[in-house]
């Protein structure tokens, strides 16, 4: 196939770019990549791949819808290596432009795209506008603060015909927080995928009982089956919390 005509292809189906990157797709990585809903979260175990596919779309996003791109992160030391696997994504394309400047958080593209690595704080986002997709790694542990003031940064790119999109990706950190909230309540304004240690056919059942018994129940539901159990330092259970609570409003006794 030409340098035009596979070109063609991963513009016209964004899971063809793992396939021009050397790597085969898994059925719910490329169902991720072909999706145009506008606001995704991932739900997905450790070593389950959801970094390599937000790689891969940012890399599309980047080159075939040209704007800017934004990676949140609870620290930058983290935003910073997602942004490595972007970059490392790009570089193993054979026919795509030279970029014109690389930093180790910071590359541009000849199109005018622009992809950035950011800590996650409300206060990095300001000065930026109308990005094309925002991505939020380790998302369960990021600030409420951070969520606020993402969503007016897609205020002018909400339209049907000028979508921007956010993708949060994440394992669980216990019933808390942003992440939690919209997973669990949301509604349809969230695409949702949820991936286990044990949907992921690179890991091996033997390991992963291994690691169960290494790791204990409490770390191992949460970080390879991505159940949000409650914290180890609860005096109460979420769920006896959610019963005492009258969600109609008013007083819990009267």
């Amino acid at each position: 196939m030409s340098s035009i005509a596979a070109d063609f292809a991963r513009a016209l189906d964004p899971a063809a770019i793992f396939r021009a990157a050397g790597m085969e797709a898994d059925p719910w990585q490329a169902g991720v990549l072909r999706s145009d809903h506008p606001r995704q979260l991932l739900l997905c175990s450790r070593q389950s791949g959801k970094s390599t596919t937000v790689a891969g779309l940012a890399v599309h996003s980047a080159l075939y819808d040209p704007g800017l791109v934004l990676i949140f992160a609870p620290a930058q030391r983290q935003s910073t290596e997602l942004f490595k696997k972007v970059a490392a994504f790009y570089r193993s394309l054979e026919d795509v432009p030279e970029p014109l400047r690389v930093t180790e958080t910071r590359m541009e593209l000849p199109n005018g795209s622009r992809i950035i690595a950011l800590p996650g704080s409300e206060a990095t986002t300001r000065g930026f506008s109308a990005p094309r997709l925002i991505l939020v790694d380790e998302a369960s542990r990021t600030e409420d603060a951070l969520y606020g003031a993402l969503r007016p940064m897609l205020a002018t790119t909400s339209t049907q015909a000028d979508q921007g999109r956010m993708v949060c990706l994440t394992t669980p950190w216990g019933k808390r927080g942003w992440f939690y909230e919209a997973w669990q309540h949301g509604g349809e304004v969230w695409q949702r995928t949820k991936i286990t240690a044990r949907q992921c056919p690179r890991i091996a059942p033997d390991w992963l009982e291994e690691e169960r018994r290494l790791v204990g129940d409490f770390i191992f539901r949460q970080e390879y089956l991505c159940e949000f159990v409650d914290t180890e330092e609860q005096l109460f259970a979420s769920e006896l919390i959610e019963r005492a609570v009258r969600h109609a409003g008013g007083p819990l006794w009267s």
